[in-house]
Order: C-alpha cells, then sequence, then structure tokens
C-alpha cells in the first residue's frame, strides 16, 4: 500500500511540521462521529507551503506512473482532493474532474464535474482515508459513469482494517504516500511524543470507537 518508505517518512515528516497533523494523545479530538481521537489531520494546510505541496505532487506522480502506468483523467473527490488532483493532473499533462460528495440539487444535478469520455482510465486522488466511505462513493460514481478507475492514491492514511476491506470489497486499489505508523514513528523521532503516548496512540488505532471512553 505505501509506495516508498523513505519517501513516506518525508512526507509525515512535514506534516508535522506545519502541523497538517497533530498528535495530542493526552487532550484527545472530537471526530464528528463522536470518537475521540489522539490524532487531527488537514492536508489541506499543504497547499500554503510551496515546496511541500511541490514534493507531494512529484510523490504522487512518481507513485502513479509506477502503480498504474499513465491514465488518461485525474479525478479529485471533493474538497480535499481537488487542490492537489489539479496539481497533478496538471503535471503529468491530463485532464481533470472532481467528483461531488452528493449530485448539485440544480441545473444538470451533476455528481462528476468535468469533460470525459466512457472508458477512459481514471486515476483518483484523495486527501485523506478514514473509513474510505466517502472515497469509495466517489469510485462508484466514476464507475457508474462507465470510467475505469485504475485505483484511488491518497496523501495519508490512518490504517483502519474497515477501510482496507471496503476497498478490497470494492475491488479498487488503494495506494497512499503516507500512513500513521509511520506518522508516529517519525513523530516519535522529532520528539512530538514520547514512548509513554506510543501504547496509547497504537491502543487507538486498534479500537477507535472504544478509545478513552
Amino acid at each position: 500500500m505505501i509506495t516508498d518508505i523513505d519517501n513516506s517518512a518525508k512526507i509525515a515528516e512535514f506534516l508535522l511540521q506545519i502541523k497538517a497533523v497533530k498528535l495530542q494523545p493526552n487532550d484527545p479530538f472530537t471526530w464528528s462521529s463522536g470518537w475521540k481521537s489522539p490524532i487531527y489531520c488537514d492536508n489541506r494546510k499543504t497547499l500554503s507551503y510551496p515546496n511541500i505541496r511541490t514534493f507531494i505532487r512529484q510523490s504522487f506522480c512518481n507513485a502513479i506512473l509506477e502503480e498504474f502506468g499513465k491514465p488518461e483523467i485525474i479525478a479529485g473527490v471533493a474538497t480535499g482532493g481537488i487542490a492537489m488532483g489539479a496539481l497533478v493532473a496538471q503535471e503529468l499533462g491530463l485532464p481533470f474532474i472532481y467528483v461531488r460528495s452528493s449530485a448539485k440539487g440544480h441545473g444538470l444535478e451533476n455528481m462528476i464535474e468535468g469533460d470525459y469520455t466512457s472508458e477512459a482510465n481514471v486515476v483518483v486522488i484523495e486527501d485523506l482515508i478514514s473509513t474510505g466511505g466517502s472515497s469509495l462513493k466517489a469510485v462508484e460514481a466514476l464507475r457508474n459513469a462507465k470510467l475505469n478507475v485504475k485505483g484511488v492514491m491518497a496523501i495519508f492514511h490512518y490504517g483502519f482494517d474497515t477501510a482496507d476491506e471496503a476497498f478490497k470489497a470494492a475491488r479498487c486499489p488503494l495506494k497512499v504516500l503516507s500512513n500513521y505508523d509511520i506518522m508516529i514513528e517519525s513523530a516519535l523521532k522529532q520528539g512530538t511524543i514520547n514512548e509513554n503516548d506510543l501504547k496509547s496512540l497504537k491502543e487507538w488505532r486498534t479500537a477507535p470507537q472504544s478509545w478513552k471512553k
């Protein structure tokens, strides 16, 4: 799933450096689902740092060509995958489309925005994978439009088994630039967390629904 370990560690370092990822095992965040979480991730912050967004864009491009070959279209998942997806499409010289979370309630009521032809090969760009639900909804919309989805690529993956199982069930390859395990290793090296935090962070990933309850 991880495309390159050294690259993945570098991206983890970047995300921690700009606080796109925050680790607070002793002062957890609350997700919209109600889960308590020791991690908060907002990869949109990478767009504000030219050197970091360039590194991520190039990492995406290299991984896409290596894993899937050159597709005919790049698709971004709204909203987090739109900007980076457009940058990747520009780098590869490819058309770009994006997939809404739901169809528009007016006009043409599109769920997919942009021009495309049926049967075209497409790689989907996402910023973050948690349960995988929004990404797979986008995959379903693209498949319903008779596009050939080669796979989904994301900047970061929490590493939940439920997400991996969902992608497997959908027969959709998932490749990511960095993940939770690499993130906490990088945080430990940077001194962002200590050895005492590590146990709690690993427990959360194993049972996020019941962690800290």
